[in-house]
C-alpha cells in the first residue's frame, strides 16, 4: 500500500508540474500586456486552484521558505487558519511547532540541490494536535515566465496507519514467539494462546481457549494458581517466577513465567498476560551442574589424597580435609589459619623453587618429590602431582595439584637400599658359592666364591661355563645330571625354594659333593634363579666315618646283647625264648603301627633283652614249678628295675634301659616298679608290654600250661584303654585276626 501511495503522488506531481509548464507557454505570449503585479495576482490565483485539488494537507513555499497558499485539508488537519499561514515561515507556523531540524536540514541544504526529496518521515508531538506521524515529500517548481521558484511540500498523516502497523507486528511477534504467551481473564479462563504455547504445552488453540489455566497446573498445586491470580488482581507483576506446570501428555516440564496485568481504556484490570519459558533443558543442565559439583565436593572432601589450588607466591585457595591431614592439622580452616604461605612448610626451599621453574617450562609436573614439616615438625616425604591454570592472555591464575605422603615408601626404599647393599656385601663376602642363573641363558653372575669352587681363574671364565659342564653326567643314584637339573629347575619354579645334595664338578674335572639351595627371585620381570652351593666333601667324609663307628658300635651292642641273652639262656631256657618271640611280635606290631624304622629297630633290640634284670633273681625261683609266694613274686617284680641298673650305661642309639624299665607300667597307672600312667610311658614300652603280656600268656611256664592265643588276645581286647595302649592293643589283633600272624 505504502509503494501505491508513492506512485500516485509522483504522478500528481508529474501532472502538476506538466500543467505549469503548459500555462508557463500561455502566459508568456501576453506577458508583454500585462504589467508584473497582474502576473503575481495571476501566479498566486493559478497555485490556489493547484494546491485545493489534492486531498493530502499541502503548502506552496516560496524561495524563502514562506508559505505562498495552503489547502484547506492543511488547515483542518493541523487547526490553523490563513491569516496565520500565509506569508509566515513554515518554522514559525503555529508557535513554532514545526522547527524540525531534519525538516529545516532538508529546505534550507538538500532541497536546493536536487529537485525533490521522497518521504521523510517526521514523528513529533504537535502543540496543537498532539502526536502525530507525518510522511512528508517536497520537489522544486520553476516559473519561466517570471524565473520565480516554488516549493511544493505535500503532507500525509500516517498516525493510524502506523498504529495498525504496530498492532500487526505486535501480532506477528507473539505468535512467532518461541515463548508462550498466553491471555487469561480474572477468572482464570484462557482467552489468547499463540504458537509457543502450542509447542510447550501440546494443546492447540481450538483445544484450549475457554478452558481454565488450572488445566495447566499439576495436582496438588491449586493455591499456586489462586495466589498469583490474587496478586494480578492488586496490579503487581510477578517476574521470572520458577514452577512446574503439565503437558497434554500429562509430562511435568520447569518453566519460567513472568505474569503481569491486562487494562482496558480506562485503565481497569481486565485480565492478565502470562510469558512462559520452558526451562526444562535447563534445569536438567543445573541439576547435572550440582550433581557434578556435588561429585567433586565429595571426591575433594573424602579423597585420600591432598588436594589443594595455590597462588603462584605460594597463598593457598582451598585445600581438602586430607591435605590438612598430612600437614598434621584438625581442619583446613586451621591449617590455611596457620599456614599463610605454602612456601613455609618446605624444608628445602631449592625444592619449590625447583618446582616452579619446572612448572614455568612445561605447565605440569608429575611425580615431584620433597620433603616438608609438619604442624608437630616432624619432617615427611610427599609426591606432588602439579600444574598451571591459566587465563587467555596466558597469565597464571592459580596453580592446583595433589599430594601423597610416601614417607613409609622413602623409608622402605632405603630399607631396600640398605639390604641390598648389605646382601651385596654378603653376596661379595660369602664363603659359600652364590650364582645367579636364567634356566634360557644359564649362568648369568657368580660371586667370588663360586668363581674360586669351581676352580675357575676369574668371573668371566666362570661365566662361559654352562650349567651341564659343573655336573659329571651321572649323579650317584645313576640318573642324567642333565634331566635331575630339568627337574629341580621346575620344582624351584613351582615352589618357590628347593634344597637337595648334589655332585659337581670343577673347571678342572674333579668332582665334589654339596648341599644346592635353589631359590626364585621374585623381583626379577623375568625368571632368574639363585642358586647357593656349599661344598660339603669334608663332612660327607666325616659322615662316613661316623658311619663306620656306629656301625661298629651297633655290632658291639648287639653282641653284648647276645653275651646277655646268653647268660640268660643258660640259667632260665624258658625266659630266653620268651624274650626272642615277644621281641618279633613288639617288631611286627611297630611296623603295623608306622613307626619308624629307626624306632622299629630299638623296639626289637630292647625285645630282646626285655627281662635281663632276671639275672639277679635266684634260679630255682625262675624255674619253680609251683605257685610263688608273695616274696617271691616281689623279688620277680624286680628285674625290671636290675635290668635298667645293668642297661643304663650302655652306649646305644636307642633308649633300652627306659624300655626295659617301663615294660610292666600300664596305663592306668597300675603297673609297677613306678605305676607310670599314660603319656609318661614310652611308646615302645607300651608296645612291649602287650607282646609281653600275649606271649607270656600264650606259652608254657614251669608252674603252668600255656592258656592259647585267644585267651591272650581276650585280654588285651577286654582290657584295651585300661591297661593296654589302645593304638596298640588295635595293631596287635589286626595281626593275629586279620593278617595271620603266629608266635614263633
Amino acid at each position: 500500500m505504502k509503494d501505491d501511495n508513492k506512485t500516485t503522488k509522483k504522478q500528481l506531481l508529474y501532472e502538476l508540474t506538466e500543467l505549469h509548464s503548459q500555462n508557463a507557454a500561455l502566459k508568456e505570449s501576453i506577458t508583454a500586456s500585462i504589467s508584473a503585479e497582474l502576473v503575481a495576482a495571476e501566479s498566486s490565483r493559478y497555485a490556489e486552484s493547484i494546491v485545493e485539488t489534492v486531498r493530502e494537507p499541502l503548502l506552496v513555499l516560496d524561495a524563502d521558505l514562506k508559505i505562498i497558499s495552503a489547502n484547506r485539508n492543511f488547515y483542518r488537519t493541523f487547526k490553523v487558519t490563513p491569516g496565520e499561514t500565509i506569508g509566515s515561515f513554515i518554522y514559525d507556523l503555529g508557535n513554532k511547532q514545526w522547527d524540525i531540524p531534519r525538516l529545516r536540514e532538508l529546505l534550507q541544504e538538500v532541497l536546493p540541490k536536487k529537485e525533490a526529496f521522497d518521504y521523510f518521515e517526521v514523528d513529533h508531538n504537535f502543540q496543537d494536535i498532539g502526536h502525530k506521524i507525518m510522511l512528508l515529500n517536497a520537489r522544486q517548481i520553476y516559473r519561466k515566465d517570471t524565473g520565480t521558484q516554488l516549493i511544493l511540500l505535500a503532507i500525509e498523516d500516517i498516525t493510524e496507519r502506523r498504529l495498525i502497523e504496530e498492532k500487526l507486528l505486535l501480532v506477528a511477534i507473539v505468535q512467532s514467539s518461541r515463548d508462550a504467551i498466553i491471555g487469561k481473564s480474572l477468572d482464570g479462563i484462557i482467552t489468547s494462546w499463540n504458537r509457543g504455547a502450542k509447542e510447550i504445552y501440546g494443546y492447540t488453540e481450538s483445544e484450549i481457549i475457554g478452558k481454565s489455566i488450572s488445566i495447566l497446573v499439576p495436582p496438588g498445586m491449586p493455591e499456586e494458581l489462586t495466589d498469583i491470580l490474587r496478586k494480578i488482581k492488586l496490579g503487581e507483576v510477578i517476574e521470572r517466577y520458577e514452577t512446574v506446570r503439565r503437558r497434554k501428555d500429562g509430562q511435568k516440564i520447569d518453566v519460567s513465567i513472568t505474569v503481569s496485568a491486562i487494562n482496558d481504556a480506562e485503565g481497569r484490570i481486565v485480565g492478565a498476560s502470562t510469558i512462559a519459558r520452558d526451562i526444562t533443558d535447563r534445569k536438567r543442565v543445573e541439576e547435572a551442574l550440582i550433581n557434578s559439583e556435588n561429585k567433586y565436593r565429595n571426591i575433594f572432601e573424602n579423597a585420600t589424597e591432598g588436594i589443594f589450588q595455590s597462588t603462584q607466591e605460594g597463598r593457598y585457595i582451598s585445600i581438602n580435609p586430607a591435605f590438612s591431614k598430612i600437614g598434621g592439622y584438625n581442619s583446613p580452616d586451621e591449617m590455611m589459619e596457620s599456614v599463610t604461605n605454602i612456601k613455609k612448610i618446605y624444608v628445602h626451599q631449592e625444592d619449590r623453587t625447583r618446582l616452579l621453574e619446572l612448572l614455568n617450562k612445561h605447565n605440569i609436573v608429575t611425580n615431584f618429590e620433597a620433603e616438608i614439616r609438619r604442624r608437630d615438625n616432624a619432617i615427611i616425604w610427599i609426591s606432588m602431582n602439579v600444574r598451571v591454570i591459566r587465563d587467555r592472555d596466558h597469565r597464571i591464575i592459580f596453580l592446583e595439584g595433589t599430594i601423597q605422603d610416601i614417607t613409609d615408601r622413602k623409608r622402605a626404599e632405603k630399607a631396600l637400599h640398605e639390604s641390598e647393599d648389605r646382601y651385596r656385601s654378603l653376596y661379595v663376602d660369602s664363603r659359600d658359592a652364590i650364582m645367579i642363573l636364567s634356566p634360557e641363558r644359564g649362568f648369568i653372575a657368580g660371586n667370588p666364591a663360586a668363581v674360586k669352587l669351581f676352580a675357575c681363574r676369574d668371573e668371566q671364565e666362570f661365566n662361559k661355563l654352562s650349567p651341564e659342564l659343573l655336573s659329571p653326567e651321572y649323579q650317584p643314584d645313576g640318573v642324567r645330571s642333565l634331566d635331575r637339573s630339568l627337574e629341580m629347575i621346575r620344582l624351584v619354579l613351582e615352589k618357590g625354594s628347593h634344597f637337595f645334595e648334589w655332585t659337581h664338578r670343577r673347571a678342572d674335572g674333579t668332582d665334589f659333593s654339596a648341599t644346592v639351595l635353589l631359590s626364585r627371585i621374585e623381583r626379577s620381570e623375568s625368571q632368574l634363579i639363585q642358586a647357593t652351593v656349599r661344598d660339603i666333601t669334608e663332612r660327607k667324609q666325616a659322615e662316613e666315618k661316623l658311619k663306620d663307628t656306629l656301625e661298629s658300635l651297633r655290632k658291639a651292642v648287639n653282641t653284648t646283647i647276645q653275651v646277655m641273652v646268653s647268660a640268660v639262656e643258660v640259667r632260665d631256657p624258658y625266659t630266653a625264648g620268651h624274650q626272642l618271640r615277644s621281641a618279633d611280635l613288639a617288631r611286627a606290631i611297630a611296623t603295623e603301627m608306622g613307626l619308624p624304622q629307626k624306632k622299629v629297630d630299638g623296639i626289637r633290640m630292647a625285645g630282646s633283652i626285655h627281662d635281663i634284670g632276671k639275672l639277679s633273681i635266684p634260679a630255682e625261683i625262675l624255674s619253680k614249678p609251683i605257685k610263688l609266694t608273695n616274696l617271691e613274686f616281689s623279688l620277680i617284680k624286680e628285674h625290671s628295675r636290675s635290668g635298667y641298673e645293668m642297661l643304663k650305661d650302655v652306649e646305644s642309639p636307642w633308649p633300652l634301659a627306659e624300655i626295659v624299665y617301663q615294660h610292666h607300667e600300664r596305663m592306668d597307672g597300675s603297673g609297677y616298679p613306678r605305676n607310670l600312667k599314660g603319656d609318661d610311658i614310652l611308646m615302645e614300652a607300651r608296645i612291649m608290654a602287650v607282646a609281653d603280656v600275649v606271649e607270656a600268656m600264650a606259652s608254657h611256664r614251669p608252674y603252668r600250661a600255656g592258656l592259647g592265643i585267644d585267651a591272650a588276645l581276650s585280654e588285651i581286647e577286654k582290657n584295651r584303654g585300661i591297661f593296654y595302649d589302645d593304638a596298640v592293643a588295635d595293631a596287635c589283633l589286626r595281626l593275629f585276626r586279620e593278617k595271620g600272624y603266629q608266635l614263633s
